[in-house]
């Protein structure tokens, strides 16, 4: 992307640096953190932040920052994996109904009934049947964004295989599969990275409902959601233990939707015509 263009949308830009400077606390997260996210000091609970303790401590005495840092290599491998489950099993199911007219009615059905039911219900539904743990939440959220991918990707289909080169292709006896392969799904990367990057914000959000509800990870596990859900009783006593874990999450998430509207505006040729004046 152009310098220019960052410097007509200084949001974006500084949504990019915060997406930039998360990755890097998640991968550095034990360089990062003076004590493990686990240690306790009875000692120094409910600490102020200051001090030797950056961002205080909590009722056990554990460091926040560090909890914190960990917190973000924990919600950021669950999102990415709410993105892969819900990308990669929304566009092969979405291209299939949209392309085999055969399935379509039994697909497109059953995703209606899916998105009948709130997401995040949804996923209290599934994560109540499947257990705790990152493995089952993931699923669980997955399945819920699931829906979305599979209608952007079902309507996407639907238009491309009236285009005249998928005709050509049929005529010159290239199989379905291969036209879903190599015709359909490459021409609609652009808008699935864009729903990819909205659903990794809100799938965050959803994991740290689920872990604040008691529904999610353990809570030995370092979370922002389970940081929030242990720190709101003392809310009045020690805030920074809301503060830091609830300002992370409406950071990440805002950076997210500002990537995703950008990633959109430069991938769609029509919008960047509009964006850049041409």
């Amino acid at each position: 992307m152009k310098a220019a263009f960052f410097l007509r949308r200084k949001a974006a830009l500084v949504g990019f640096l915060f997406i930039a400077l998360l990755l890097f606390a998640a991968i550095a997260a034990p360089f990062l953190a003076r004590v493990p996210p686990e240690s306790l000091n009875p000692v120094d609970k409910l600490l102020p932040p200051g001090g030797a303790y950056l961002f205080g401590t909590d009722n056990f005495g554990r460091d926040v920052f560090s909890r914190i840092v960990y917190g973000a290599r924990t919600s950021l491998t669950g999102s990415a994996g709410v993105v892969l489950f819900s990308t990669v099993l929304g566009v092969l199911v979405g291209a299939a109904a949209g392309y085999f007219r055969k399935t379509e009615a039994l697909l497109m059905r059953l995703i209606d009934v899916m998105m009948a039911f709130p997401p995040l219900l949804l996923a209290l539904v599934l994560v109540s049947i499947l257990g705790r743990g990152m493995a089952n939440v993931v699923t669980a959220v997955g399945v819920t964004y699931l829906t979305r991918t599979v209608r952007v990707v079902y309507a996407l289909t639907l238009k491309i295989r009236e285009e005249p080169y998928i005709e050509a292709a049929a005529s010159s006896g290239v199989k379905p599969f291969g036209i879903v392969t190599r015709h359909i799904i490459p021409n609609m990367l652009s808008p699935i990275i864009v729903q990819a990057t909205f659903t990794f914000a809100f799938s965050l959000l959803d994991l740290a409902a689920l872990d604040f509800l008691g529904l999610g990870l353990p809570p030995a596990i370092p979370s922002w959601g389970n940081m929030l859900s242990e720190g709101r009783m003392y809310l009045t006593r020690a805030p920074w233990l809301l503060i830091f874990p609830g300002a992370s999450i409406v950071m990440t998430v805002l950076s997210f939707n500002l990537a995703g509207d950008v990633l959109r505006d430069r991938l769609d040729p029509q919008l960047r015509r509009n964006v850049e004046g041409v």
